[in-house]
């Protein structure tokens, strides 16, 4: 697992250089970096759905993941325990906030993507980490980027991606036929759209709660392994 302890710790040092790099950044050039990150987030989102759109072998998938994991999230209120469990950790509830939103935008690009998916993949089944380390080089002038905006708590964005890619390479090693294209694909898919979402949101165009749809992106596993039942 080496690729992924690289990419981790990738996040790691860029995330402490983004925070030091926040100290001095004034308040009218955090707004031009929300802002940046926003439109970042629609680009980058959109491209994984569209890239991904046409692979699909079940093209509704993605929106039955949207419904169901929707109607799920909000019944647990996700939101609104992540955001309160991060504003007990400070007095500024408002900065805090901003930092709950920063954390669920920076978890979903550092994982929903096919390098973060196939590359533990990869590094479980061949021993490949060319995946990880690419992936690891994008996250971390991503982290530093966020870190600078959001700051030091977007380290917590670590061990998230750490146990997100272990999952995929425990897999690979149990079963290698267990992770399919077209599970990575409609993962993208969906994944991609939660991106966008976050981008809405910085933007201050939509507030779509994504951290409430989450649990979308558990329905297309659900599904290919009911399907790889019959």
């Amino acid at each position: 697992m080496i690729g992924t302890i690289v990419n981790t710790a990738t996040i790691i040092v860029g995330g402490v250089v983004g925070a030091i790099l926040h100290r001095g950044v004034k308040e009218k050039y955090q707004k031009v970096l929300f802002n940046g990150l926003g439109l970042a987030s629609l680009g980058i989102g959109l491209n994984a759905f569209v890239t991904h759109i046409g692979q699909s072998e079940f093209p509704v998938l993605f929106i039955i993941s949207l419904a169901i994991g929707g109607v799920i999230g909000t019944a647990l209120d996700i939101d609104r325990h992540f955001k309160n469990a991060v504003n007990k950790r400070s007095k500024n509830k408002q900065g805090e906030n901003r930092l709950a939103d920063g954390l669920a935008m920076g978890i979903l690009l550092y994982c929903i993507g096919p390098l973060s998916m196939i590359g533990p993949v990869m590094s479980a089944l061949q021993g490949d980490n060319t995946f990880l380390f690419t992936n690891a080089t994008l996250d971390l002038v991503s982290s530093m980027v966020l870190a600078s905006t959001y700051g030091i708590g977007m380290i917590l964005a670590a061990p998230v991606l750490f146990c997100w890619q272990g999952m995929f390479y425990l897999i690979a090693k149990i079963s290698s036929t267990a992770i399919s294209d077209a599970l990575v694909a409609e993962l993208c898919i969906t994944g991609g759209l939660l991106i966008t979402s976050s981008g809405l949101s910085l933007l201050n165009i939509k507030d779509c709660k994504t951290l409430n749809l989450l649990p979308s992106l558990l329905i297309p596993v659900v599904w290919f392994i009911i399907k790889s039942l019959f």
